[in-house]
């Protein structure tokens, strides 16, 4: 089950027992700003994207979607959404439940600007009913990013 690969994944720093784990669904954006009580924009939604043979996350603020022009001027590539079956088979996670914690190797992890306007997010922990709180600091050490981008919009 995802969410025990991200609870042991967590527990090296300490933050296994925060997982929160609702009785309510956290799948989408809405669900989980409602769930958890807070505005959407502080959900950290994680995109699951196709990079070769491979797949890459890209996190961005619940309120942004990737512009396809930053992101073809900063990858060299159009984005392009993984299947639910790709997205489970390359991260590890199932739709709904992707997060940026616990991810094969070969899965890179960027970070959107679109979050530095928070102290705070809420990634999902491997499940369809499940995130933690965590600083923009502690998002960029467990997700392992390899760097912060701009490749967002906000939507209104």
């Amino acid at each position: 089950m995802s969410i025990e690969e991200v609870r042991g994944f967590l527990q090296q720093y300490g933050k296994a027992k925060d997982i929160l784990e609702m009785n309510d669904s956290t799948a989408t954006v809405e669900l989980a700003a409602q769930a958890l009580g807070i505005e959407p924009a502080r959900i950290a939604k994680s995109i699951s994207l196709q990079d070769g043979d491979s797949g890459m996350i890209v996190v961005v603020a619940g309120d942004a979607k990737i512009d396809n022009k930053k992101f073809k001027e900063e990858f060299g590539f159009k984005a392009k959404m993984l299947t639910p079956k790709d997205t489970l088979s390359i991260t590890g996670h199932p739709v709904g439940g992707v997060c940026p914690f616990a991810l094969p190797k070969n899965v890179k992890v960027f970070l959107d600007e679109s979050m530095k306007r928070f102290a705070t997010m809420y990634p999902a922990c491997g499940s369809h009913n499940s995130a933690i709180e965590v600083t923009l600091i502690e998002l960029e050490q467990y997700s392992q990013s390899r760097k912060w981008i701009d490749v967002s919009k906000i939507v209104t």
